[in-house]
């Protein structure tokens, strides 16, 4: 990334000053369009804001905001302040010593995989998008399903989605955390765009889950050694059905899951 920086400051740390403040949600709305556009062609970037988003949410299910009304007694000669910084300071030394992977620090439930962060990042960046919105389109579509399928080195499809008004417009290649990921787009009548996202995940199986991010929303699951994740607009309220349909419409089997 090239963004604007201060002379005063070395290089490295105005980067992750605008990747925290992506994370954090302290960005404007164009200064968020910009930087998630340009983590879309800087692999080592998106990896870095997975990162510091699963720390955040680690981190939140480790020390949750006390009820309102709550009380917090520490003993006067330790500052609470000091409790606190001393618990994150920890928790940030211990991350890093796991290799940057916080799998091996937390425990897998309270992890989100990083296929559906990148699949998360992935729907912001390219589903605004009018002109290139994909690389392939449905037009040829038995040429981007071969395509696809022999770069991830394994089938891959394209559920149907017509019994929910969305249509399939293309797919096109994406950056995975370790090869090659599938990103399939489709669209409504009213221009109401969803996108499924598909990368190799061979470390376990995953219930439905929701991983929420203000205007658009994200479901993912894993089944059979691959990682799925349905993105689209917070309003589209039967989205967690849609993905239902679609996991079992790929082989796995979303009845058995309650996550």
């Amino acid at each position: 990334m090239n963004p604007t920086r201060d002379t005063a400051s070395p290089p490295e740390n105005d980067d992750v000053r605008r990747l925290c403040a992506l994370v954090d949600g302290e960005l404007s709305g164009a200064e968020r369009a910009e930087l998630l556009e340009q983590l879309a062609h800087d692999p080592a970037a998106m990896a870095r804001v997975e990162h510091y988003r699963s720390q955040n949410a680690a981190l939140r299910q480790l020390f949750p905001l006390p009820s309102e009304g709550a009380s917090l007694f520490v003993q006067r000669r330790t500052p609470w302040w000091y409790l606190g910084a001393a618990a994150v300071g920890g928790l940030v030394l211990g991350l890093l010593a796991g290799a940057m992977q916080p799998e091996r620090i937390f425990p897998a439930e309270m992890v989100q995989p990083a296929f559906a962060r990148r699949a998360d990042l992935a729907y912001a960046v390219y589903a605004p998008e009018q002109r290139h919105p994909v690389e392939v389109t449905v037009a040829d579509q038995a040429h981007l399903l071969a395509w696809l399928s022999k770069r991830l080195m394994r089938p891959v499809a394209a559920p149907p989605l017509a019994e929910y008004g969305y249509a399939l417009v293309g797919g096109r290649l994406l950056p995975g955390e370790a090869g090659p990921a599938a990103q399939f787009m489709y669209q409504n009548a009213a221009g109401t765009r969803l996108t499924l996202y598909i990368s190799p995940y061979p470390q376990r199986e995953i219930g439905l889950r929701p991983l929420p991010d203000g205007e658009r929303r994200t479901i993912y699951w894993a089944s059979r050694g691959l990682g799925y994740a349905l993105s689209g607009p917070s309003h589209e309220t039967r989205l967690r059905a849609i993905a239902v349909d679609a996991c079992n419409a790929l082989g796995g089997d979303a009845g058995s899951w309650s996550g």
